[in-house]
């Protein structure tokens, strides 16, 4: 635990400094105490620490850009905002041939046109399917790494697993899926706070474009019976056909979107058992409540950090005055941990009222797509983790002992995971 008073605190860079991302709950504690809306001293940002205060952000489109999603709050914009009102400017800047032009960025009918075309595959029968093919997979490779008493979880289980499992939604073919994998284990995390200032698109973006714009080309020459060609042939609301790149990035952006985040969550997760092994008994002896252990999880320890949107209008937001292109960001870690919305926010409750209000998911327009999907995923790994072992802990060589753990997380500003996670696996 820090030492630093609140004050050295909330002076440190939350965009550059590493002992902030081994800690992030005390930074944004102090932050907290300068209110729920705070302006930084070293960076023109605010940061909203507010559970309240962030979900009003989240579903104010009118108010608020998701324009600046991706590329990060850091990244300098593309014009000099004017006025009090900078829709206009915005619009304007949108290049759709941009490669980090991506759904997660988009405003208003055109964010709604790019999301439909991903509906498709979160019909309840595609899910069902896609959860049966998650129950067999996850069954064969924990039986594998419980039979070698032990794992590296992160890169060994669930980076694979989450990456094979939105390959079978979206129908990516056996023979790239490998391919797949290990460029994004390659790649670097999203958010890197060693690269905050970036506005290029990253080469693993890059590499999933240049497959998918193949798959779906190939498909509307050739259409066959399969999940690659019902996204190819997509249509907007208004039943024109999509053009062949808002395809490609929404494809590409739904693969990427989901492998940090869900992996991340599994090592968040199996972590944290690890380390309450009465818990854990309990899970294992009732995994009916291993859904809510998830939600929980999900508020106290979630895979995403924080989120970001760009002012629109001049306004204010927690007593602070937001000019119309003021960055900002929306700490859910810090929202999800706010005492005025959860009682004894830092301890780990199962059976909280309204749990699933939490913000780690996001609110409004784009409130994770994918969201049933990383559910269904998370849980099926975790039940058969407490299915087939007695005991799952982590590894006193790799960590350290009780009381003295050495953890190394993942160098981003935007997810909230390990690098790794040695676990021993005690057969059941």
């Amino acid at each position: 635990m820090s030492t630093a008073p609140e004050a050295d605190l909330a002076e440190r860079d939350y965009f550059s400094d590493h002992s902030v991302l081994l800690e992030p709950y005390e930074y944004f504690e102090a932050l907290r105490a300068n209110g729920p809306v705070y302006r930084l001293k070293n960076r023109n940002l605010v940061i909203i620490t507010g559970f309240e205060e962030g979900v009003e952000v989240l579903l104010d489109a009118d108010r608020f850009s998701s324009s600046i999603a991706a590329v990060g709050p850091v990244a300098p914009l593309p014009f000099v905002p004017e006025g009090d009102d900078i829709s206009d400017q915005i619009e304007a800047a949108h290049d759709p041939n941009s490669p980090t032009a991506l759904m997660v960025n988009y405003d208003g009918d055109r964010h709604v046109a790019a999301r439909s075309l991903l509906t498709s595959l979160f019909t309840p029968s595609r899910l069902r399917a896609n959860e049966n093919f998650m129950e067999s997979y996850a069954q064969r490779i924990v039986g594998e790494v419980v039979a070698q008493g032990g794992c590296e979880l992160i890169k060994d289980i669930a980076a694979p697993y989450v990456t094979l499992v939105i390959a079978d939604l979206l129908g990516v073919p056996d023979e790239d899926q490998e391919e797949f994998r290990k460029v994004i284990d390659a790649g670097p995390p999203s958010g890197n706070i060693d690269d905050s200032e970036t506005t290029q698109a990253s080469p693993t973006l890059l590499f999933m474009g240049a497959y998918f714009t193949r798959y779906i080309q190939e498909r509307r020459e050739n259409p066959r019976d399969d999940v690659l060609t019902e996204l190819a042939m997509s249509k907007y609301p208004d039943g024109s056909l999509a053009p062949l790149l808002e395809v490609v990035k929404s494809a590409m952006f739904l693969f990427a979107a989901g492998q940090d985040t869900s992996a991340k969550l599994l090592g968040n997760a199996i972590r944290f058992l690890a380390e309450n092994p009465e818990l854990q008994a309990n899970l294992r002896d009732d995994l009916s409540q291993v859904p809510a252990f998830i939600e929980e999880m999900m508020r106290l320890e979630g895979s995403v950090k924080a989120t970001f949107r760009l002012t629109k209008k001049t306004t204010t937001l927690g007593g602070v005055d937001l000019p119309a292109g003021q960055p900002v960001v929306i700490a859910i870690s810090a929202g999800n941990r706010d005492a005025r919305r959860w009682e004894s926010p830092a301890e780990f409750q199962i059976g909280r009222p309204k749990i699933k209000e939490h913000t780690g998911f996001g609110r409004g327009a784009h409130t994770c797509l994918g969201a049933p999907l990383a559910r269904a995923e998370v849980r099926v790994l975790l039940e058969q983790f407490l299915k087939q072992t007695s005991r799952i802990s982590l590894n006193e060589a790799q960590h350290g002992p009780v009381g003295d753990r050495q953890l190394s997380y993942e160098p981003s500003y935007i997810i909230r995971g390990l690098n790794d996670l040695y676990v021993d696996l005690a057969k059941a």
